[in-house]
């Protein structure tokens, strides 16, 4: 379908004939993007062009003007249409016959209409007590009419935009903010919205209203493709929804993806954060530069009021070799020479981290221009800024952007690359791959006084998800990555072994301190063999703890920073040659202890709640931590202990958020093992917790099988199906290999599901195995869990019958 063709199928059908030429032009593959967006804007034009001059007969002193995004020429496919009839004033009902037949035949296409019926002079005071007003008339375009009377509204929006900027733009950044505190930020959200997040078609407009008011201007390299870029997922998410959405839905990507020519919802999302990184920057650049001038204004009369002479000149502190601080940012001094000097970038860049100001675009912009590269390996003095830029704490993240925007970090790792923009869908996860790493970085720097090394830890804290979005285990694959790195920029080799080993193990204490049995000798040796230092093992915990508190507040609390420093303080102990020996068994507290005797003497369970509100401590701080509930049962041992309180606890709509299980010691002279103690950590779906005795009362039904809990949970998900996105990941059931001498530690990787820890136990029952102990985790919507499990003896299972196990457990998941 040719531009001929659209225009005379419009002009010769009237309303119909533009319904038509609309339809082919948006379902045809003959246009796309900015061609696409510029014909039906043009098509619009002559269509409503058409209906003005049909309805108004051509009156002198009345004039269509489209406004905001199609003043812009942008009509995506289900965008609204922003018009004012514009008009000298008079003639109300003729003015009205006018709008009616143009509002109209709009609404009768089912097309979304933003209009009004203005005078100049009425524009003009809407845009003066509205902002969003102002900002649509800026992109004032005339369609019909007295042109006369669009050139002149909008000659004079632009210079009470222009007058009234050193108000106004306060104003626009101060509803900038307030729209990205609720959106969020685009490049990092993986439901994002295009045009209201942080980095949006909103702030692109923003933008565009700055450099409209002659005060400040937005960095122009790679704006405009930016724009385009989210314009075009936001045109194919149109026809693909058939909705006015801009939001990009889990749902929708691969099909988007797919019309874009991308390969998979990833790549889409990455280029979507890439063009909204790029906004963020020349945002953040503009409103910085807005600041200034703005300072600079109020200051300036004053100053040559008192002085009588002309105005200051801002002063240039030196911070280091070549870079100084000159009116709030940092830039390079006049002898600085970027083309004998490789180092400049990175010392500038620490000196301005150091110092909490942010880089001069320019600057960073001639350097990247002009800068050397580095030699391989880095001299020392590279190495040690990088590792000060590193541990400067906060001001880090803006000064690693603005190196970062010029594509200095790709120049200097160009492993880097990879992980940019790089999305991560599991929910646990609040940034993408390269933010979480100076994010963690951002952390670590405040735990260096905690470490012999803190340049290992910092430079770990960087590289210790390198190796994502290569195939296979990341751990792994980042150990060759690190191991590289390290070399190339300085290190010796053994400083990179330890920095490949903490890249190659910074999940293992997490991991093992919440999914292992601590009190198995074999876990804690395993861990030591893998550490195998004193000085390792310090960084490892620290680095532990600042990629937590870096991933998300799902990822770390004082519960399991306590559970890491109780492994960390056993692996010490080998590591400085005491053997871990068989540990002797915890003695109870006063109510487990009465819990275990009640159940013991009624033959049934036994249970308390209890209120579980963590707040934050000087070792692990952050926002104060609502576990929930504490539940602790006590129930003789019996077969279906697990499946049968996980079940009533499901029925309940309690959602378990940790689990332990272990056989309790009894006084008296009561045999171990005769009574099982379950320590749960549980929050509310919906409403109350229930009450205690309900919650027994079942739990006695269950016990005994009077209590039907299968049919209970099916009827209930049939009459409440839930509603699903994106299918998650099948669940993954594997055998840890030697992992305890007592047991068979089958681990579950799973979606979080109601009733998903009462299937895992049922399973287990009736595989005839006995549950010894259970370390029960729950990650944001991924549940991670560790059974050790024995033989009706007591004994570890062979390995073959343990993997008949776990084969047996995935497929009734998988069902």
């Amino acid at each position: 379908m040719t531009g001929a063709d659209v225009r005379s199928e419009a002009e010769n059908a009237g309303p119909g004939g533009y319904a038509a030429a609309r339809l082919r032009l948006l379902t045809e593959g003959t246009w796309s993007g900015p061609s696409r967006r510029a014909a039906l804007a043009g098509l619009t034009d002559r269509w409503l062009a058409e209906l003005f001059t049909g309805a108004a007969g051509g009156p002198r002193g009345v004039a269509l003007v489209a406004v905001g995004g199609y003043g812009r020429g942008e009509l995506s496919p289900r965008s609204d249409l922003d018009l004012l009839l514009l008009h000298h004033g008079g003639g109300t009902e003729e003015i009205a016959t006018v709008a009616d037949r143009l509002w109209y035949p709009v609404w009768d296409l089912g097309i979304a209409l933003d209009h009004a019926v203005r005078t100049p002079a009425e524009a003009r005071g809407a845009a003066r007590d509205d902002l969003k007003v102002q900002l649509g008339l800026l992109d004032a375009r005339h369609l019909a009419g007295d042109l006369g009377l669009t050139t002149a509204l909008r000659t004079a929006i632009l210079a009470d935009w222009r007058n009234q900027a050193p108000r106004r733009l306060p104003e626009l950044r101060e509803l900038c903010a307030e729209r990205a505190e609720r959106q969020g930020e685009l490049r990092y959200l993986l439901e994002p919205d295009l045009k209201e997040a942080r980095g949006g078609l909103r702030d692109a407009t923003a933008l565009r209203a700055v450099a409209a008011s002659w005060l400040a201007d937005a960095p122009r390299e790679g704006l405009a493709d930016a724009r385009r870029r989210l314009l075009d997922v936001r045109d194919v998410l149109h026809l693909t929804t058939g909705r006015a959405s801009d939001r990009l839905a889990l749902q929708d990507q691969d099909q988007v993806a797919a019309e874009l020519g991308l390969p998979d919802a990833d790549a889409l999302l990455r280029q979507v954060y890439e063009a909204a990184r790029v906004l963020s920057y020349a945002g953040d650049v503009t409103w910085r530069e807005v600041g200034r001038v703005l300072r600079s204004r109020a200051v300036r009369p004053r100053l040559r009021a008192l002085l009588g002479g002309p105005k200051p000149v801002a002063e240039r502190t030196p911070l280091a070799e070549g870079v100084v601080e000159h009116d709030g940012e940092v830039g390079l001094a006049r002898t600085a020479r970027p083309e004998r000097d490789p180092v400049l970038p990175l010392r500038a860049a620490a000196a301005a981290a150091q110092a909490g100001l942010p880089l001069s675009p320019h600057a960073v912009r001639h350097l990247a221009a002009t800068a050397r590269p580095l030699p391989t390996p880095w001299p020392a003095e590279a190495r040690e800024q990088l590792v000060t830029l590193l541990g400067s704490g906060r001001p880090t993240v803006e000064v690693w952007e603005a190196l970062e925007a010029e594509g200095l970090i790709t120049r200097f790792l160009p492993d880097w690359e990879r992980v940019r923009c790089r999305p991560q869908r599991n929910p646990v996860h609040r940034w993408t791959v390269d933010r979480h790493l100076i994010e963690t970085a951002v952390r670590a720097s405040a735990l260096t006084r905690r470490v012999g090394r803190p340049d290992l830890l910092l430079v770990a804290a960087l590289l210790h998800d390198i190796g994502k979005g290569l195939p296979g285990d990341h751990c792994a694959a980042g150990e060759t990555i690190a191991a590289d790195v390290a070399g190339r920029i300085g290190f010796d080799p053994a400083d990179t072994r330890v920095l490949a080993t903490l890249v190659r193990h910074h999940l293992l204490l997490v991991q093992t301190a919440t999914r292992r049995d601590l009190d198995d000798p074999a876990t804690v040796r395993a861990v030591a063999e893998a550490v195998g230092t004193q000085s390792t093992l310090e960084l490892l915990h620290a680095l532990t703890e600042a990629d937590a508190l870096a991933t998300g507040p799902a990822a770390w609390s004082s519960w399991r920073g306590s559970l890491v420093t109780d492994l960390v303080g056993r692996v010490r102990a080998v590591l400085a040659g005491e053997a871990p020996g068989e540990p002797e068994p915890a003695a109870p507290t006063a109510e487990q202890e009465r819990l275990a005797i009640e159940a013991f003497r009624t033959d049934g369970p036994a249970l308390a709640l209890r209120a579980q509100t963590e707040q934050p401590t000087e070792e692990y701080p952050g926002q104060p931590e609502q576990l929930g509930v504490e539940l602790l049962i006590a129930v003789p041992d019996q077969p279906g202990v697990l499946p049968s309180v996980a079940g009533v606890l499901a029925t309940h709509r309690l959602t378990v958020r940790t689990a332990e299980l272990w056989p309790l010691d009894l006084p008296d002279g009561v045999a171990r093992g005769s009574v099982l103690l379950l320590d749960w950590r549980v929050a509310a779906e919906y409403g109350a917790l229930p009450q205690a005795a309900r919650l027994r009362a079942d739990l006695v039904r269950a016990l005994d099988g009077s209590l039907d809990i299968a049919s209970r949970l099916a009827e209930r998900d049939a009459a409440y199906p839930r509603r699903h996105g994106v299918a998650a990941p099948p669940p993954r059931v594997t055998v840890a290999a030697a992992a305890s001498r007592h047991a068979t530690v089958i681990e579950v990787r799973a979606q979080d599901a109601p009733g998903l820890l009462f299937r895992i136990g049922r399973a287990l029952e009736d595989a005839k195995v006995r549950v010894r102990s259970a370390h029960v985790s729950t990650l944001g919507a991924n549940a991670a869990d560790a059974f050790y499990v024995t033989g009706p003896a007591g004994d570890p299972l062979p390995d073959e019958e343990a993997a008949s196990v776990a084969r047996r457990l995935e497929e009734a998941l998988r069902t």
